[in-house]
């Protein structure tokens, strides 16, 4: 039976498990990923889901089969596959892994040497085409497969982006989700300063208290009822695989990506005078004329972690933000993270001797912001040549999906690279501004032309 088309996604290969792929296919993706890097030794890790352990043996199985040595490091955080790769100099890496998605689902998060991302672009549509040829299927040569604990170094390495010392005593709340980042956050923060409050942190693939996903707001409520009913400085939540995370003021209101993107680079200016930022153009205004204003560099980039990396490593960036709450680091191999972010800000809010709240307060006062918004559509194309007519006296870009700015808002819709969706962020200079442009955009996108 043919491996379904439809699990080769942009930036990963994900699907229903086992009903999309099995242990099977998982061993066949092991043996094509390594012919097609025709590598010498790479590093795989897993997260907690139930179909995990059996993925990520067949797929070491099907590495090994090409000659491969295959480290094995466990259960562990996406980004700490990403710090396994270059720190032991192998030819790639394989996190078993679905992220944000429900149980069910499960995939392959995939790097070359230096933590460098395939895609769909680059890597993941080749790996696709080799086993729809009957590559990946066969091979005797067996490779050795070893055992490696490299979280010690992992923890070491993510520390050396602050300064402990200057650290205040905060209280925080901490939220796993029961995923990858409950075992590694007791790691990092045993160490410091922090009363911390643990919200699932025992790794449970049956998620039995929410789904790992921060930015559904159902899932973020019982960190936001926690950071009021302990009255802490700070929420921290992660997803499944930890490579991302979101933060919680201690008023309990969820901060978006853009603005933590915004005190993230100032966080960096403050370390590197006139450093370069690159960020997504779905992000508000706040981030480019916050760190303009401080000197910085920000850049404007399309969407998706392998165009942030290329575009980073090219410009010698020290960070960069998306408004999905993936951040990238300069010194982590331009590599996403999701602990540096969370340690970066403490700092930050320990230096400046402010809240979190207050260092927003600046931000929230000026930009003001839809979040991001999604429309189930037929024809996306159509959607799209309506909006660009109707607002075609705006300034258009079409570097991602549809971007039009005013003087004084701006919108930006795409499509969904997994979804028949539509994905609008709009922000305005004023509230009221914004949501009256933001619900004569949804009107648009939301009814169907005669043609549709």
């Amino acid at each position: 039976m043919p491996i379904d088309p439809t699990i080769f996604k942009a930036y990963d290969i994900r699907g229903l498990c086992p009903e999309q792929f099995s242990e099977r296919e998982a061993e066949i993706i092991g043996r094509a990923f390594v012919e097609y890097l025709d590598a010498t030794s790479i590093g795989v890790g897993r997260d907690m889901r139930e179909t995990s352990p059996g993925l990520a043996q067949s797929f070491c199985r099907g590495a090994a089969s090409y000659g491969t040595e295959v480290v094995d490091i466990g259960m562990v955080t996406t980004d700490t596959v990403y710090f396994a790769v270059p720190k032991l100099g192998l030819s790639g890496g394989a996190m078993i892994t679905a992220s944000h998605n429900p149980k069910q689902y499960n995939g392959f998060k995939l790097v070359r040497e230096e933590a460098i991302a395939l895609s769909g672009d680059a890597g993941i549509g080749e790996i696709r085409q080799a086993l729809e040829s009957g590559k990946g299927k066969d091979g005797s040569s067996g490779g050795a497969i070893v055992t490696r604990d490299i979280i010690d170094d992992y923890v070491a390495h993510v520390l050396s982006f602050i300064a402990p010392s200057k650290l205040q005593p905060f209280k925080i709340v901490m939220d796993a989700a029961n995923g990858m980042a409950g075992p590694t956050a007791k790691k990092i923060f045993s160490s410091l300063p922090f009363d911390t409050v643990e919200m699932c942190f025992e790794p449970d693939g049956s998620f039995p208290d929410h789904e790992p996903n921060p930015l559904v707001e159902e899932n973020r409520q019982p960190v936001i009822d926690r950071v009021r009913a302990e009255s802490a400085a700070l929420g921290i939540a992660w997803d499944g695989d930890a490579d991302r995370c979101f933060f919680i003021d201690e008023e309990g209101e969820f901060v978006p990506g853009d603005f933590i993107t915004a005190l993230l680079g100032q966080a960096f200016l403050l370390k590197e005078a006139g450093a370069t930022v690159v960020y997504d153009l779905r992000a508000s205004w706040a981030v480019a004329e916050t760190l303009s204003a401080l000197g910085g560099r920000p850049l404007i980039n399309r969407v998706g972690h392998s165009f942030f990396k290329k575009r980073m490593r090219a410009e010698g960036a020290v960070f960069g933000g998306e408004v999905s709450g993936h951040y990238y680091f300069r010194d982590n191999s331009f590599a996403d993270n999701g602990m540096i972010p969370a340690l970066l800000i403490l700092e930050l809010m320990s230096v400046r001797g402010e809240t979190l709240a207050e260092m927003l307060a600046p931000l929230r006062k000026k930009y003001f912001i839809s979040g991001e918004i999604n429309s189930t559509v037929q024809d996306t194309e159509s959607v799209l040549e309506r909006l660009e007519a109707k607002y075609s006296n705006g300034v258009i870009s079409k570097l991602d999906g549809l971007s039009v700015d005013y003087d004084d808002w701006h919108f930006n819709v795409r499509p969904s690279n997994t979804e028949p969706w539509l994905r609008l962020n709009l922000e305005a200079r004023e509230k009221s501004l914004m949501e009256d442009r933001r619900d004569e955009v949804l009107s648009v996108i939301r009814t169907e032309s005669p043609a549709d």
